[in-house]
């Protein structure tokens, strides 16, 4: 057994609800507690941190200096982090005010990145991969979903994902793969829409299960890349191979989100054109609406209506986003503390979003809270209220990240 503490705080989220509004008053405070962690590197107890020392005499007891505050370890539940090359003057042409489609025929766009990492080295991709996510984690996040996408072929979409698990041997961090094949369909595919769906089904996707390489398989439903009913078809012939699904819906334009409810999709990510109707529809499922701000900040687009969907009694969670193209920056702190702002979220809502509700849209159920049987996955901050975390919207660093009880930054 191991003990860890005193700290000041200690968040443990462990009452919260899954679905729905909260307040901050239901969160649990623990004062000068500590962790008790087993060999197995679940947590055994968390509570009084003196009591647990006197209860557990034989326990290695690691002590915390100064004033610090621990939390659940952060869900990054939606990224893209595995890619090749550089979109900063997309970034530009559309602060200039050019459109997405002058953008993507300027040699911009998804399709950019798509021959950016088809044109990388392995060694190149695992590199810039294991670069991203050790800055995931030093801001606090133990979980990270990892899409490929930018491949677009049999040969390139595996690439990405036995990158992604050759990143796992190397990494902490628990990582969440899942193919996103079905990003739109690339340029040199001969063929429409449907033959394109049609050969991740038959070519791409029986390899992926045959090696294991990712349970979850991800399409973006929008006008610039699969339609509705296509990909209604699409995910329900996927979730009869075996996997888990999760949908790109609501960008830009209503309806996928229903698509997401109506196909049993684990997640409905993006939400920013979502209608009122739909957000009904939604609150009263179990797929987790995830709010991207990253993408909102990046194309300068309005903000999931998350305030909506927890009122309507929705599960919400908040991801990152991090690509290359509409959502560079990466930092999940920052942007689900400006998401608070906008959205007029409480602490606990947004807590609760990077964390236990992330993780269920992802089916983990042993992360995202501070309590028996839970792994110890945790990260501390040097402060004495846990509510500067969002106060500092970023700028508060994590002092120590845990994974399995064991310090990693």
């Amino acid at each position: 057994m191991k003990l860890i503490g005193p700290f000041k705080q200690i968040v443990t989220l462990a009452d919260l609800p899954l679905r729905g509004k909260i307040s901050d008053d239901q969160i649990d405070i623990i004062s000068d507690g500590g962790i008790l962690i087993d060999h197995h590197g679940l947590i055994n107890n968390v509570g009084d941190f003196k009591k647990l020392k006197n209860e557990n005499p034989d326990a290695e007891t690691i002590m915390i200096e100064g004033e610090q505050i621990a939390l659940p370890g952060f869900v990054d539940s939606h990224t893209h982090i595995c890619f090749g090359g550089n979109r900063a003057n997309d970034f530009a042409m559309r602060n200039a005010g050019k459109t997405y489609l002058e953008i993507a025929e300027s040699g911009g766009g998804i399709w950019s990145s798509v021959q950016h990492t088809r044109n990388a080295s392995e060694e190149e991709l695992l590199r810039t991969l294991l670069e991203r996510i050790q800055f995931l984690i030093s801001l606090g996040i133990t979980t990270i979903e990892i899409k490929s996408g930018y491949g677009l072929d049999v040969e390139n979409e595996l690439k990405m994902l036995r990158i992604i698990k050759k990143a796992q041997a190397q990494t902490s961090a628990k990582l969440v793969p899942t193919c996103l094949s079905a990003h739109l369909k690339p340029r040199d595919f001969e063929g429409n829409n449907q033959e394109y769906l049609e050969y991740i089904l038959t070519e791409i996707l029986p390899k992926v299960k045959e090696e294991n390489l990712a349970e979850r398989v991800d399409i973006f439903i929008e006008k610039s890349a699969f339609q509705p009913e296509e990909s209604k078809n699409f995910l329900l012939e996927t979730k009869d191979l075996g996997f888990d699904i999760t949908v790109h819906a609501d960008q830009f334009t209503p309806g996928s989100s229903r698509i997401a409810v109506e196909v049993g999709a684990k997640s409905a990510d993006h939400l920013e054109a979502t209608i009122d109707e739909d957000i009904e529809f939604i609150a009263k499922s179990d797929t987790v609406a995830t709010a991207l701000p990253g993408a909102s900040l990046g194309l300068g687009e309005k903000f999931t209506p998350a305030r909506k969907l927890l009122d309507a009694g929705a599960i919400v969670a908040i991801a990152s986003d991090w690509n290359p193209g509409s959502a560079p920056m990466g930092n999940l702190i920052t942007q689900a503390s400006i998401l608070a702002t906008f959205e007029k979220l409480t602490t606990a809502e947004v807590l609760a979003g990077m964390t236990f509700r992330a993780a269920y849209a992802l089916s983990l159920e042993n992360i995202g809270k501070l309590e028996p049987g839970k792994k110890a996955d945790f990260v501390t901050f040097k402060t004495d209220n846990f509510q500067n975390v969002l106060y500092n919207q970023g700028s508060l660093s994590a002092e120590n990240v845990y994974i399995n009880g064991n310090q990693i930054h």
